[in-house]
């Protein structure tokens, strides 16, 4: 029997990245129910491995992956490839850096 999954963003609420200094990026990931937040928690789905291998970066790059149960959310940090601002920067905000994780199959029902 094959599990279903569903992508990561079919299951949030909010999906979005932002700059945490110059240096680093968040992803911050919100749910609306807490079956979906709890489905993510506990698959695994989200690695520092995973982070490191859709954003091709070093693993030790991948700096964090909170789960915060309070508020239904988690949170991945990385570090930039270049410096906010700096040559070679192709997102000043870091704002369209979720993309990436959008599509990671979860494991629902």
């Amino acid at each position: 029997m094959t599990a279903k999954t569903a992508p990561l963003h079919e299951l949030a609420r909010i999906f979005r990245s932002k700059n945490a200094g110059p240096f680093m990026v968040t992803v911050d990931v919100f749910f609306r129910e807490e079956a979906d937040y709890q489905a993510v928690k506990q698959s695994g789905a989200l690695t520092r491995e995973l982070v490191a291998e859709r954003y091709r970066i070093p693993l030790e790059e991948v700096t964090a992956i909170h789960y915060w149960d309070a508020v239904l959310a988690v949170k991945v940090a990385f570090r930039r490839k270049v410096g906010c601002g700096a040559r070679g920067d192709t997102d000043c905000y870091g704002a369209q850096q979720h993309a990436p994780l959008l599509d990671v199959p979860v494991p629902v029902g």
